[in-house]
């Protein structure tokens, strides 16, 4: 099951995800967006730039009743590993390896919820891996392509839970407005209480109405508790 260099790591309970620190190793944003989306009953959730998954597993544990999970990510050894930990868990999902912009047509219009911790920053990594760097920075993929992938994939009404940098929050909600994915809730995160926030998490829907709640800001918890359930 685990190749040279990986790790089993718990991230809810007694469920354990595939982890290879050479790669990419998950963070405790990556739980917080999961506890941020909501499910809605049969909802067929996607999550964009899924990396190890633990995105869309995470949410699949807090949501075991949404109708179908699948997971889209570019790089093959990141896409394997998603797939080992599907199967050492009994998840069920697809897992898709390809590029945001070329989903195939058969997933168009498809999916009620798409969940999105994408590639953000845009200056350093510029002496790490390159796989570790295409996980961190935007290499191969812009906000403006995540929008228009999520607006051809989401089914009328859907949403999209995405965060970003918090300093990029303006041309977040730009970008998703841009192609008529209204924001609809969005909150912040800093580091510890009292702190300046360091990230923001939206959701937004496919052809909603305009009208924003703007919820309480929150301390993100230390990384080695964020798998706690």
């Amino acid at each position: 099951m685990l190749k040279d260099g990986e790790a089993l790591e718990s991230f809810f309970g007694d469920k354990k995800i595939i982890q290879d620190p050479s790669l990419y190793r998950f963070t405790s944003d990556s739980i917080l967006l999961s506890r941020f989306a909501r499910a809605k009953a049969g909802d067929r959730v996607a999550d964009f730039c899924s990396g190890s998954g633990v995105v869309g597993f995470h949410f699949l544990c807090l949501n075991p009743r949404i109708a179908s999970l699948t997971l889209f990510e570019m790089q093959e050894e990141l896409a394997d590993m998603s797939r080992r930990t599907a199967e050492l868990n009994g998840f069920e999902c697809e897992v898709v390896c390809g590029r945001i912009q070329d989903i195939p047509p058969s997933f168009s219009d498809k999916f009620s919820l798409i969940l999105c911790n994408p590639p953000y920053e845009r200056s350093g990594f510029e002496n790490a891996d390159p796989k570790k760097a295409l996980c961190r920075k935007e290499l191969a993929l812009t906000l403006p392509e995540i929008a228009d992938a999520a607006f051809k994939n989401l089914k009328f009404g859907g949403r999209i839970a995405i965060l970003n940098r918090a300093d990029r929050t303006a041309e977040l909600i730009g970008t998703l407005k841009s192609r008529r994915l209204e924001p609809k809730r969005m909150q912040f995160v800093s580091g510890t209480a009292g702190a300046p926030p360091y990230i923001v998490m939206v959701e937004a829907v496919k052809g909603g109405k305009e009208g924003i709640e703007v919820l309480p800001q929150i301390a993100n918890a230390p990384a080695k508790e964020a798998g706690g359930e």
